[in-house]
C-alpha cells in the first residue's frame, strides 16, 4: 500500500478495530494526533470522558499547527463525527495537501472480542453505535472528495503481545538462479571472526528468502563505501568459503575488472565455484576504473579503449574455457590452442556487465548474458538501451539479465529510517540523502523493486545503507518477492 505522503490522513474505524496499531506501524509518534492520547495529556487517562472537550480543542490546534506547515497528520479518532471530518479536509485542501481517509476494515465480531478483553471495555451499546456510525460515515466519504483506503489488518487480538515475526522458511536447495533480490556485501567488520561474520549474514540472507550473495571485487576499500584501511576480503577466496555454508544462494562478483587477474583464471575460479555449489555461480565483469588501487598492487592500467578491448577478449575467453570439450579454439578476438579446463560449471554461468558506457552497453549485448547499471533513472535509461541493442545483434532480450545495483536505506518503521537517514546523510541534506536511496521500510522497498519488475529488471543487486549484521539482512524479507 502506497499512500501520498506528505498528507492529511484520517482514520475511520470503531474501537478495537486496531487504528492506533495500524497508525504506529506506518507513522512516527509525532505525525499521529490521538484523541485518546490527549485525554491522558489533559486528563486522568485515555478513558477519562471528562476530558473529553479539552483533549479535542488540543487535537484541534495541532492538527491546524500541522497542516499549516504541510506536514503528514494522521488524525486517530473514530472518524465519525462529519462536522469534524470536513472541516479537516478543508484544512488540508487549503495547505494543497491530500486528504485520505484510511478505513479499517476489521469485522463487528473482532472488534468485540478485543474490547471485552481490555481492561476498560467499551460498553456494548456504545460499540454497536460506533459499528453503526462507522458503516454509515465509509458510505458518505467518496462524496465528501476523500481518497478512500481501505485496510484490513490481521484479525487477532491487538491487545495481545505479539511474538517475534514468523522468518521466512529456508527453501530447498535448488539454485534459484540470477533472478530476484541479490544482496550485495561491500563493508565488512574490522574486529572479530570474519568468517563466522560472513557464514551468518548468507544464512540470514537464505532464511530471508534472497536470491543470491555478491561481493565487489576490489583490493582497496572504494571511497563511495569507507576508508581506504577498512577490510575488504579477496571475493573468490571469500565465495568458495561461503560455498560451504549455503545451499541455494547464487555466489559471484559484481564487478571482477578484468585487469586485476587474467580471464582464464578468472574462468577457472568461476568454474570450480559452480562445480562445488552445484550451479549457483556467477561472474560479474567490467573494464576496471579505479587507478589507484591498480598502481598499489603493481597492475596495469591501460586506457580506456584498451581496457574495454580486453573486456571483451575476456568473456570470449571465459566461455570459450566453458564450453565443452578440449578443442582448439579459434574466435574473432582470441585464439587458444586447447580449452581443457575441468572441472566444467555445472550448467551455464551468467556473466553479467558492469557499466553503462555506449560501449560496454554494446559489448554486454553481444557477447555477455547480462548488464548491470544503477538503479536511478539514467542507469533505467541504459538498461533500455542495452535491450535494444540485445535485440539488434539477433538475440532475444527476454533470455538476458537486465540487472541493477539498488543502494536503499531501510528502516523498520519511520522512525527508524529517518535516524538512519540523520546517521549516514553526512553533509548531504536529509531529503535529498533520502530521496537519493530511496529511504522507505522494507515494505516500500519491495514495492518499488516490483514496479522495476513490472519495467522488465530481472534482478537486483542490492547494498542496503548501513548494513550491519543479520538482523539487517532478515529485514529484507519483504523484498524477496518483488520479483515473482
Amino acid at each position: 500500500m502506497s499512500l501520498p505522503d506528505p498528507a492529511l490522513v484520517v482514520l475511520v474505524g470503531a474501537s478495537g478495530s486496531g487504528k492506533s496499531t495500524w497508525a504506529a506501524s506506518h507513522y512516527r509518534a509525532a505525525e499521529v494526533v490521538s484523541s485518546d492520547a490527549l485525554r491522558a495529556v489533559v486528563g486522568s487517562g485515555e478513558h477519562d470522558l471528562d476530558a473529553s472537550s479539552d483533549a479535542f480543542a488540543l487535537l484541534e490546534q495541532v492538527v491546524a499547527a500541522r497542516l499549516g506547515r504541510r506536514l503528514t497528520t494522521v488524525v486517530d479518532t473514530l472518524g465519525t463525527d462529519t462536522a469534524r471530518r470536513r472541516a479537516w479536509r478543508d484544512a488540508a485542501l487549503a495547505a494543497g495537501l491530500p486528504a485520505v481517509a484510511v478505513v479499517i476494515d476489521t469485522t463487528a465480531a473482532v472488534c468485540r472480542a478485543r474490547n471485552a478483553a481490555r481492561d476498560r471495555p467499551v460498553p456494548a451499546r456504545v460499540l454497536t453505535s460506533q459499528l453503526a456510525a462507522v458503516a454509515a460515515t465509509v458510505d458518505l466519504l467518496e462524496g465528501e472528495g476523500w481518497q478512500v483506503v481501505r485496510v484490513a489488518p490481521e484479525e487477532q487480538d491487538a491487545d495481545r503481545p505479539t511474538a517475534e515475526p514468523a522468518r521466512a522458511p529456508v527453501a530447498s536447495a535448488e539454485p534459484s538462479g540470477l533472478h530476484g533480490v541479490v544482496l550485495q556485501l561491500s563493508r565488512f567488520p574490522a574486529e572479530g571472526d570474519l568468517l563466522t561474520w560472513l557464514r551468518v549474514m548468507a544464512a540470514a540472507a537464505e532464511e530471508a528468502g534472497l536470491a543470491g550473495l555478491a561481493l565487489m571485487d576490489h583490493l582497496i576499500q572504494i571511497p563511495q563505501v569507507g576508508r581506504a584501511w577498512d577490510p575488504i576480503p579477496e571475493p573468490w577466496v571469500t565465495l568458495g568459503a561461503l560455498a560451504a555454508s549455503t545451499t541455494r544462494l547464487q555466489l559471484g562478483t559484481l564487478v571482477t575488472p578484468v585487469t586485476f587477474r587474467a580471464p582464464g583464471v578468472t574462468a577457472k575460479a568461476a568454474a570450480s565455484l559452480s562445480a562445488i555449489t552445484g550451479g549457483r555461480a556467477f561472474v560479474g565483469v567490467g573494464a576496471g576504473w579505479w587507478e589507484r588501487e591498480h598502481a598499489a598492487y603493481g597492475l596495469g592500467f591501460p586506457s580506456a579503449r584498451a581496457r574495454l578491448d580486453a573486456l571483451e577478449q575476456g568473456i570470449e575467453t571465459m566461455k570459450a574455457l566453458w564450453a565443452p570439450g578440449t578443442k582448439p579454439y579459434a574466435g574473432q578476438r582470441v585464439s587458444l590452442p586447447e580449452t581443457t579446463s575441468y572441472p566444467r560449471p555445472v550448467g551455464d554461468i551468467p556473466v553479467i556487465v558492469g557499466g553503462g558506457g555506449d560501449r560496454t552497453l554494446r559489448i554486454a549485448a553481444r557477447l555477455g548474458d547480462g548488464c548491470n547499471v544503477p538503479s536511478d533513472d539514467v542507469g533505467l535509461a541504459k538498461l533500455v538501451r542495452y535491450l535494444a541493442l540485445v535485440g539488434q545483434t539477433g538475440r532475444d532480450p527476454a533470455t538476458v539479465h537486465a540487472t541493477v545495483l539498488d543502494l536503499p536505506l531501510v528502516g523498520r518503521d519511520r522512525d527508524d529510517v529517518w535516524a538512519r537517514v540523520e546517521r549516514h546523510r553526512g553533509r548531504t541534506p536529509a531529503a535529498a540523502f533520502a530521496a537519493r536511496h530511496h529511504a522507505g521500510t522494507a515494505t516500500e522497498h519491495a514495492a518499488r523493486l516490483a514496479g522495476l519488475a513490472d519495467l522488465g529488471i530481472t534482478t537486483a543487486f542490492v547494498a542496503p545503507v548501513g548494513l550491519g549484521g543479520p538482523d539487517d539482512v532478515l529485514a529484507l524479507a519483504p523484498l524477496a518477492t518483488a520479483f515473482g
